[in-house]
C-alpha cells in the first residue's frame, strides 16, 4: 500500500512554505529545480517513504508556496531550508538536490554543515558555467516578455504533448519526457508573481555566459559529507559532464550517470534512482561536523594538506 502523503504548509517569516510530507524514519529532504515544485518528485516519494520521513517543499517563488517580491538568493534558499527544517523540528537531513536545487542544497551544506547528513546532487547546478542556451537567454533585458509570450502558448502546448509523450514512452524516447517538462515549467509560469520569482531567481545564478554562481571553490569541503551524484547522460540543460568535476575533486564521491536519461533522471528511471538512493543512504554513515573539523577544512589548501590557521 503507497505511504500516505500529506500536503501541509507552515508560515515562516511571514510567508507561505507549502511542502509534501510523508512516511517516517530519518529525514530525506528533496529540493526541486527552477520552475518546478514538489510534485517533480512524485515518482519516487512512496518508494523512499517507505523507511524514510520524505520532506518535499515548493521552494519560495514556486508551486503552491508565497511569491514575494524578496530575496530569490541560493543563500535565502538555504536560510529558508533551515528554517523550515526547524519549524518541523527537524535538526538534521540528508539533502536531495536537482538543478536548482542542487545548487541550494550545496549551499545548505556550506552554510550548515551541523544539520547536513549527507548530500545528493541530481543534475545539479553550480557545478560548471555551461548551461541551456534557453536558460541563459532568460536572464538578458526583455526576456520577461517572452517569458509571457511562451507561458500563454504553454496550457495548448502541453496538450498535444501529452500525446507525444505518451507514443515516446513507448519507444523510448526519453527526450521528449524532458520537453514535457519544461513546458509544464512554462505552464507553471501564467502567473505574474511567479514570473518575477522565477526571473529574479534565474537571473540570481545565471547570466548570458552560463551559470554565474559556482560551488568548485568550495567543493572540497564536500570530502567530509557523503555524496551521491547522478546525471543523466543526454542531459540537454546541465551537462553531464559536471558530475566529472564532482568525481575529480571529491574523489570520495558515489557518480552516477544513468544511460540515455535527461535533465529529470528521478523522473526517467524512478526505480533505478530510488534503488541508488536508498543504496547510498544506507551504506554511508552521516556526517558529524564539529567547530574544530570544520577549522581544519576551511584551512585546507588545493592541495588537501592542512594548514595552520592564519597562514
Amino acid at each position: 500500500m503507497p505511504t500516505r502523503q500529506v500536503a501541509e504548509s507552515r508560515v515562516v517569516h511571514g510567508h507561505k512554505r507549502a511542502f509534501v510530507r510523508a512516511g517516517s524514519g530519518p529525514v530525506l529532504l528533496l529540493l526541486h529545480g527552477i520552475g518546478n515544485n514538489c510534485q517533480t518528485w512524485s515518482k519516487v516519494i512512496d518508494r523512499l517513504a517507505e523507511t524514510h520521513t520524505v520532506i518535499a517543499p515548493d521552494l519560495l517563488g514556486h508551486g503552491n508556496s508565497d511569491k514575494p517580491r524578496g530575496d530569490y538568493s541560493l543563500a535565502a534558499y538555504a536560510n529558508g531550508m533551515r528554517d523550515l527544517l526547524s519549524v518541523l523540528d527537524v535538526e538534521k537531513a540528508t539533502v536531495v538536490g536537482h538543478s536548482l536545487g542542487g545548487g541550494i542544497a550545496l549551499q545548505f551544506a556550506y552554510q550548515f554543515p551541523e544539520r547536513c547528513e549527507r548530500l545528493a546532487l541530481v543534475g545539479s547546478g553550480g557545478l560548471g558555467p555551461e548551461l541551456s542556451a534557453g536558460l541563459r537567454a532568460a536572464t538578458l533585458p526583455g526576456a520577461e516578455v517572452v517569458v509571457t509570450a511562451l507561458a500563454q502558448v504553454s496550457g495548448p502546448l502541453r496538450s498535444g504533448l501529452q500525446v507525444v509523450e505518451r507514443a515516446g514512452r513507448v519507444a523510448g524516447w526519453r527526450r521528449i519526457g524532458d520537453l514535457a517538462q519544461a513546458v509544464d515549467a512554462m505552464l507553471a509560469l501564467k502567473d505574474v508573481e511567479a514570473r518575477r520569482a522565477f526571473l529574479r531567481t534565474l537571473r540570481g545564478v545565471v547570466d548570458a555566459r552560463g551559470q554565474s554562481v559556482s560551488a568548485l571553490d568550495r567543493l572540497y569541503l564536500a570530502d567530509a559529507v557523503p555524496m551521491l551524484v547522478i546525471w543523466g547522460s543526454r542531459d540537454p540543460i546541465v551537462p553531464a559532464a559536471h558530475a566529472e568535476a564532482v568525481r575529480s575533486q571529491v574523489p570520495s564521491a558515489r557518480v552516477e550517470v544513468f544511460d540515455g536519461a535527461g535533465h529529470w533522471p528521478h523522473l526517467d528511471e524512478p526505480d533505478r534512482f530510488c534503488d541508488v538512493l536508498l543504496d547510498f543512504v544506507g551504506s554511508t554513515e552521516p556526517a558529524d561536523h564539529d567547530l574544530d573539523s570544520w577549522r581544519r577544512l576551511l584551512a585546507q589548501n588545493w592541495d588537501g594538506v592542512a594548514r595552520p590557521v592564519g597562514r
